[in-house]
């Protein structure tokens, strides 16, 4: 039996369940799955079990628990150097650490206005995001775009081959299927480099099976009024 344990939430919602799982995954970590429904009644206790942080993913290890995509990230490379890792350039790592970095840290507003809802097809007009989604969406755009350019000879992804980065990307480029949110040719090559990842198609069949369904998610209530964590 695999000696990992993910603690993730609802793979249909959850953005940083789905980066912490593909970044094993893509890392050929052998690992079992524990999914624990977001916002039940029962949604809090069950994730103390693993976590004060009471968020999710949550990766157990023999008494460990590392809480955090990140922080799993770094656990992991430590102890299996072959995992998923950044650029080898240290030009571009710089680059791919820092736009991850921006990821981690920021896009709140995409996060308020297009929440993960992987299942759902569901057109946003730009005259219903705020302009500081409107933004960040630009940003985003501006991200992938100039790293296709500089990176296109290497391969399909951000910086040419599969790295952090791209995990920390992809829950985006599903976002923006979901809400068919415009963005240049460029930055579509990356998007389609992700939607047509083995395993991300293995997520999002996984989630498209789902029983759970979270209103306030899908009637589009924003952030600050609703149980959402921005994630």
């Amino acid at each position: 039996m695999p000696a990992y344990r993910l603690v993730i939430g609802n793979k249909n919602y959850s953005s940083w369940s789905l980066r912490a799982w593909l970044f094993l995954r893509e890392s050929s970590i052998p690992f079992t799955e524990t999914r624990v429904p977001m916002f039940t009644p029962t949604w809090v206790d069950q994730v103390a079990q693993y976590t004060p942080a009471g968020r999710v993913p949550v990766l157990l290890d023999d008494g460990v628990a590392v809480w955090d995509s990140t922080a799993i990230f770094q656990y992991i490379r430590e102890r299996h150097p072959g995992a998923v890792g950044w650029p080898t350039s240290a030009e571009a790592r710089a680059h791919a650490q820092s736009i991850s970095g921006e990821m981690h840290s920021g896009f709140l507003s995409i996060r308020d206005e297009l929440p993960q809802n992987i299942r759902a097809r569901r057109r946003r007009d730009r005259t219903e995001l705020s302009d500081s989604c409107l933004k960040q969406i630009r940003r985003v755009d501006e991200i992938w775009s100039d790293c296709r350019s500089r990176y296109r000879s290497g391969g399909d992804w951000l910086f040419g081959e599969f790295s952090l980065a791209d995990i920390m990307y992809a829950p985006v480029a599903l976002r923006f299927l979901t809400y068919d949110i415009a963005i240049g040719q460029s930055a579509k090559e990356f998007q389609r480099a992700v939607s047509e990842r083995a395993t991300v198609r293995e997520w999002v069949a996984a989630a498209t099976e789902e029983p759970e369904a979270i209103s306030f998610i899908d009637d589009f209530v924003p952030a600050s009024k609703s149980p959402l964590t921005l994630g």
